[in-house]
């Protein structure tokens, strides 16, 4: 009798496996396939003033080189969904990846170790508890700033100074929520900025507030980040982005901000502002201008001097390739820069061209 009891419980069993793999299989069936993305930008960089003492003159993120021919990244993305649960993984490869990851990679200055970190752009989970409130943990872009890591997202290929020397990504848990029509707030708490892995225990507060009007021709974004990242070091940084779309050919971007560090009681600041004008007479063509003023007198960022930039950048457009020829010119309020015989100078020149693919 026992035998013929426990044959049976052991048949229910072996059936109630057998449809829970089934069902599985049904849910795996059923779950549509990732999203695959991915660019690659090339670029060619030569300083009118070519100094003899090998100066780039450059001191904004992913350009640094000068007459030479430069792979900026390769990028391969790939993003997942099912049900109320997603993931992404964005690796880039190149010197503008390792730029971006530039506290990741063999043990060094301000370096944490781990090689294959220095890949990994962005890689985070989410989980969407409601249609107005959604959960994300693990490494992404930062929120902060006009101006993007990939070279497909921007107008111009160089970068401004306050995107240089703003949060590059962040790498914690943070919540979207939505608060009715184009009004949202995003807020998290994160390793010190751009820190993927920490042995102190500081975090940062993140933050965003956005909103617009309904038929997007108006854009706000009012972002924060802020917190401890050493002993006695601390830092918190206000950043205001503008889009305004006067027609279906030209639109205005602002970026504004303010980063104020503080290292065992001494206070410091610098800030930026930044206009973009974006003209587009045809699909195939548009043409946008920089302005952006920078000021570090204060020191905080080692240039003791407020810098102006103006850069005109054409995107000529082919399919999925962007042809993009550039003008840049530099003027600072101290001799940063350098001439052709090495002496100093307040100003210098960039001619640049660049190509970028993305699918």
């Amino acid at each position: 009798m026992l035998r013929k009891i426990l044959f049976s419980l052991t048949g229910i069993f072996c059936l109630a496996i057998s449809f829970n793999l089934k069902a599985q299989d049904s849910t795996k069936a059923e779950s549509p396939k990732p999203t695959i993305s991915g660019s690659v930008d090339f670029y060619y960089r030569f300083n009118v003033a070519n100094p003899v003492s090998g100066s780039t003159n450059n001191y904004t993120a992913f350009t640094n080189s000068h007459n030479s021919f430069e792979l900026g990244m390769a990028s391969i993305r790939a993003d997942h969904s099912f049900g109320k649960a997603s993931a992404t993984v964005d690796l880039g490869f190149g010197r503008r990846a390792e730029e971006f990851s530039y506290t990741d990679g063999e043990l060094g200055a301000n370096k944490n170790g781990f090689l294959t970190l220095a890949a990994v752009k962005q890689a985070y989970l989410s989980y969407a508890i409601s249609d107005h409130f959604k959960l994300t943990g693990g490494k992404w872009a930062t929120h902060v700033g006009y101006e993007l890591l990939d070279a497909y997202l921007n107008r111009n290929y160089s970068m401004s100074y306050m995107f240089t020397y703003g949060p590059f990504s962040h790498t914690g848990i943070k919540a979207d929520i939505s608060l009715g029509g184009k009004t949202a707030l995003m807020v998290g708490i994160a390793n010190p900025s751009d820190m993927v892995t920490v042995v102190t225990p500081p975090k940062f507060a993140i933050a965003q507030f956005s909103t617009g009007t309904s038929d997007d021709h108006l854009k706000a974004y009012l972002n924060y980040q802020g917190g401890r990242y050493d002993v006695g070091a601390s830092l918190n940084q206000i950043d205001l982005v503008l889009l305004g779309t006067i027609s279906d050919k030209f639109n205005i971007g602002y970026n504004g901000t303010y980063q104020s560090r503080k290292i065992t009681d001494v206070s410091n600041s610098w800030w930026g502002s930044a206009l973009y004008f974006n003209f587009d007479p045809c699909s195939s063509f548009g043409l946008t201008l920089r302005g952006e003023y920078f000021d570090d007198k204060k020191d905080v960022l080692g240039f003791d001097a407020s810098i102006f930039e103006a850069t005109l950048s054409g995107d000529i457009r082919v399919g999925k390739l962007t042809i993009i020829p550039e003008f840049r010119i530099d003027n600072a309020s101290e001799t940063i820069f350098e001439k052709r015989d090495g002496t100093p100078n307040k100003s210098t020149a960039t001619f640049l061209l660049a190509g970028v693919y993305s699918f």
